[in-house]
């Protein structure tokens, strides 16, 4: 989500008339993009902020915009009194404001539901994945989780509104689609006709595009894998069969806790409807340890669901205490010691997983898209439809953007391959 609101404020300020650039110093204007889902990640704005201060020149605007301004509020003034805004997720279509009465400072955190989207200009070029909200706001109110407060309440963009953002992005550079929510997979929009449209729609809606090649959505609440949605998976090729379904723990009493699912036949019901339509599909999760009042036996459970589903890339991490949540306010706190170790196990084990999948990809045929040049200038880097790096030794600027590339080698990190000429 914070990719596409990085593209669309660049764009907007472009259409003004800005250039970007690279060089601090030089800028006139200066946004930071913020997260807040963890502590340290909010905890960087304000070391970042200190070093823009220092770093900018006297006559540029600096300001936060995003979860870490909803979060912070006016008390972001009083920790950096240089700073010119603080535009909460749904408001930084207002930018304009700051750049015509630069001696202002302007504070909007409100929660405006969609003006956000009505307010910006559409994309003149696309990068070859376009990601397109579908949404905004989470309703599950998982007890760790940040978002209701930071985001909002669960709102659906009309349906008519992602199909234009999504021809758009085709007909301007556009060849995979990635659609977006925080809880994307609970799309659902109702027209003034009545009639009621789901995310199956939409991915149906993109896969009749022919400039687009992949789709995809992130990320998913286990619940809400509906069987229209799953069916997707079996009906559409374009669909990629990669499926990001964070489960968090594998306790049911830990779950509960969590305000999360806690059947687990119920998310393991749902993966094997998702392999019995697309047997090649592939999962990857989310993991919180260290929550508070889980006990080893609790941890043996997360990482006995890690073996049995077999996750082949996931993101783990350790509980962090976010303001307005419930857990925050729950007793049994782990210490970090703990939490360190058991992440350094689910670490293994995820590790384990991602490398042995990656490993049975050697001799396979994948068509991937290019991501272009890496950072030695010497390799093409490319993504799989199930999102690993492959890495292709070869520079060719006017390459295709899909390429079918055989696997030749893999580590737990990434694939290397060669261009099937």
């Amino acid at each position: 989500m914070n990719v596409y609101d990085g593209q669309r404020i660049a764009a907007m300020l472009k259409a003004r008339g800005m250039v970007e650039t690279d060089d601090l110093s030089d800028a006139d204007l200066i946004i930071l993009n913020t997260c807040a889902v963890r502590e340290k990640a909010t905890n960087k704005v304000y070391s970042a902020l200190g070093r823009i201060r220092r770093a900018k020149k006297e006559s540029a605007l600096f300001g936060i915009v995003g979860c870490v301004a909803r979060e912070s509020g006016g008390d972001a003034f009083k920790r950096i009194p240089e700073l010119n805004f603080v535009l909460g997720p749904q408001s930084y279509h207002r930018l304009p404001e700051i750049i015509d009465n630069p001696d202002i400072k302007l504070l909007n955190i409100d929660l405006t539901g969609l003006e956000k989207f009505d307010e910006l200009p559409q994309m003149t070029t696309s990068p070859n994945v376009a990601y397109i909200p579908v949404q905004e706001g989470c309703n599950h109110c998982c007890t760790y989780c940040i978002v209701p407060y930071t985001r909002g309440r669960e709102i659906s963009r009309p349906f008519k509104d992602v199909v234009a953002d999504t021809l758009n992005a085709s007909k301007t550079g556009a060849i995979e689609i990635c659609f977006l929510g925080q809880n994307v997979n609970g799309y659902k929009y109702t027209d003034e006709n009545g009639n009621v449209y789901r995310l199956s729609d939409l991915i149906k809606y993109a896969a009749t595009l022919p400039e687009i090649h992949r789709i995809r959505f992130t990320s998913s609440y286990p619940t809400e894998m509906t069987d229209d949605l799953i069916e997707m998976f079996g009906m559409e090729e374009k669909l990629l069969p990669f499926l990001n379904m964070p489960i968090q723990s594998g306790s049911p009493r830990v779950l509960k806790l969590m305000n999360r699912p806690d059947d687990l036949d119920t998310y393991r019901t749902i993966v094997n409807k998702l392999k019995s339509v697309r047997p090649d599909i592939q999962i990857s999760s989310d993991f919180i340890v260290g929550f508070p009042d889980e006990t080893d036996d609790d941890f043996e459970q997360t990482l006995n669901i890690a073996k049995e589903i077999k996750y082949i890339n996931s993101y783990s991490f350790k509980y962090s205490p976010r303001p307005h949540t419930v857990a925050a306010l729950m007793k049994n706190q782990i210490s970090e010691q703990i939490k360190s170790v058991r992440l350094q196990r689910l670490d293994g084990q995820l590790n384990d997983n991602q490398r042995e999948f990656n490993m049975s990809c050697i001799g396979k045929e994948m068509v991937c898209l290019c991501e272009g040049i890496d950072k030695t200038g010497k390799h093409l880097v490319f993504r799989t439809p199930y999102m690993q790096q492959c890495i292709v030794e070869s520079v060719d600027a006017n390459i295709a953007s899909l390429q079918k590339i055989k696997i030749t080698d893999a580590n737990k990190a990434s694939l290397r391959g060669e261009i099937i000429k």
